[in-house]
């Protein structure tokens, strides 16, 4: 390492004078110089050039564990205490959510359900139980408001809508979404807070004719409603907090981009095995076809 250094220094300053510094002899410094790379050494040079290339195509948002999970699904064989000691050499870092306040109006008279989920997070397949929740977006222009309905079997997005405001109609629109693209039938579960817009009439009539049972959080809660609260936090770190929205559009237009092209499928879920949603899915259907 301190050969390294001098090696890399030596434009700066007199290598003498950065070995009697470092307290290494000009002759090892030299000798050290002439001396061929490990094998090792070379490979380490090898992997990092993929190693970042997985990182770039997170779009920077990969921590070791998912940079490594990139690397073996491309045939890569590497540790992943190689992988983090490389991003650390290589100044590589996966983005860590930051805390944020939360949207919910459940100060009303209206009727709540209760909470049949008991944050079991886990179902068997598609369609079985879903989360919605309400978050919001700071632009130049004023706030705008963020709805989404969600898997829980893969945790995709499967439905979603913004707005300047955040009255039912945003709720609506986002659970219209999610029912022309999966087509609920039979039983299943949907999970929200305690907030206005899932407690109204008009959402409780729509769910009433997708034939879901209404699950609903305990009231001040958030864990109940976990999985929907970390995809925002995944969300406002990886893309609403990397720089300024000057203006709605804008910002929903990233936002459906974020959404339909990279976190439905391309992102890696750690609890999904690190697969993105989309292959998650693809994969408990090739399983089934096979078993029937």
């Amino acid at each position: 390492m301190k050969y390294a250094f001098i090696e890399a220094e030596k434009a700066l300053y007199p290598v003498s004078l950065m070995c009697r510094c470092l307290r290494v002899s000009r002759s090892g410094y030299y000798a050290w110089r002439v001396r061929p790379r490990s094998l090792r050494a070379r490979r380490d040079d090898e992997l990092k050039v993929v190693v970042r290339d997985a990182h770039e195509t997170s779009r920077g948002t990969y921590g070791s564990p998912r940079v490594h999970a990139e690397l073996q699904a491309n045939g890569v064989a590497v540790g992943r205490h190689r992988v983090a000691r490389l991003m650390r050499e290589e100044g590589l870092k996966g983005r860590n959510p930051r805390r944020f306040r939360r949207t919910t109006d459940s100060e009303h008279d209206l009727a709540l359900a209760d909470n049949i989920l008991e944050r079991d997070f886990t179902v068997e397949g598609p369609n079985r139980a879903w989360v919605t929740d309400i978050t919001y977006v700071r632009t130049w222009e004023g706030w705008l408001y963020l709805a989404v309905v969600l898997d829980l079997f893969s945790r995709r997005v499967v439905g979603w809508a913004t707005a300047d405001h955040m009255r039912v109609e945003l709720v609506l629109e986002a659970l219209k979404m999610a029912e022309e693209r999966r087509l609920p039938s039979g039983e299943w579960v949907h999970h929200s807070d305690r907030g206005v817009q899932y407690a109204s009439l008009e959402y409780r009539d729509a769910l009433t004719r997708l034939g879901a049972t209404c699950s609903m959080s305990r009231k001040g809660n958030c864990w109940d409603n976990a999985v929907a609260e970390s995809f925002f936090s995944t969300l406002k770190t990886e893309l609403l907090y990397q720089r300024p929205w000057p203006t709605r559009r804008e910002a929903d237009s990233a936002i459906a981009e974020y959404i339909e092209i990279f976190y439905n499928n391309q992102r890696r879920h750690s609890t999904l095995g690190y697969l993105s949603p989309a292959d998650f899915e693809r994969l408990h259907f090739d399983q089934a076809a096979k078993a029937a």
